[in-house]
């Protein structure tokens, strides 16, 4: 019998993310807390960038932006987000950036969480930013992706090409 497979991937949904954004735009455009302080948002490639007039102002614009994100089922590990909103003129900005794939760092430690904790049959490779895990069993397959996500770790998984 042939040996079983699946990718452990991090990636996300671009048309998701903008409609989070574009959402998030709407609902800063009516809300009447946000009237007169220049609050906006905008998405450019693989970053999101926010703007207000007063640096909790600018925080609520992320808040909202993350509540949006949650609702369309992105995980908020995506978002690389800096300490503090920072100072632009008269108006403060907050730029996340967007972050997909499986750092080297992140890849080793999934790896050896697999060796470690996993059924004993699975085997594990890193493939560039990603990781594919192979089993004579379908369902040592399936206890590590549950071992995963149970797991907390610095990354939003998918699984994907279950074979």
């Amino acid at each position: 019998m042939a040996d079983s497979s699946f990718d452990i991937v991090s990636k996300f949904d671009k048309q998701e993310i903008a409609n989070a954004v574009n959402a998030a735009g709407k609902e800063i455009a009516t809300r009447y807390d946000f009237k007169n302080v220049g609050a906006s948002i905008d998405l450019s490639g693989e970053t999101i960038t926010m703007k207000a007039s007063s640096e909790e102002r600018c925080k609520a614009v992320l808040d909202v932006l993350q509540t949006w994100l949650v609702k369309r089922k992105v995980s908020l590990k995506h978002l690389e987000l800096p300490d503090a909103p920072r100072l632009s003129g008269k108006e403060y900005r907050l730029d996340a950036t967007l972050k997909e794939g499986i750092s080297q760092e992140n890849a080793k430690k999934i790896n050896k969480l697999i060796r470690d904790e996993g059924p004993k049959g699975v085997k594990s490779q890193i493939q560039g930013d990603e990781l594919r895990v192979t089993s004579k069993s379908r369902d040592d397959l399936q206890a590590v992706q549950r071992m995963l996500q149970a797991a907390e770790l610095d990354v939003a998984l998918t699984f994907t090409n279950y074979r």
